[in-house]
């Protein structure tokens, strides 16, 4: 298993009561990913930018850790 880290933002909107994310965006750096998500807070429900670890071979993505959030979002850390 080869893991690298990568940074995504993902915005967060209401689905039928529930805040679900929406279309994730990836980002070159932790502070490419702050101010992507920064600049998105004005027009989401909510932001949050995270650094995860993605194997390599599979695509599977884990332990998402939290950067910045903005806003109303949902627990990606959740077991």
């Amino acid at each position: 298993m080869s893991l690298s880290e990568k940074f995504i933002v993902l915005p967060f909107k209401k689905n039928r009561g529930n805040i679900v994310p929406g279309e994730m965006r990836q980002a070159s750096s932790a502070a490419s990913a702050e101010k992507i998500a920064t600049a998105m807070s004005t027009r989401h429900l909510g932001v949050a930018a995270y650094a995860i670890q993605v194997d390599e071979e599979s695509g599977d993505m884990t332990s998402p850790k939290l950067i910045i959030s903005f806003g109303e979002t949902a627990d990606l850390t959740v077991n």
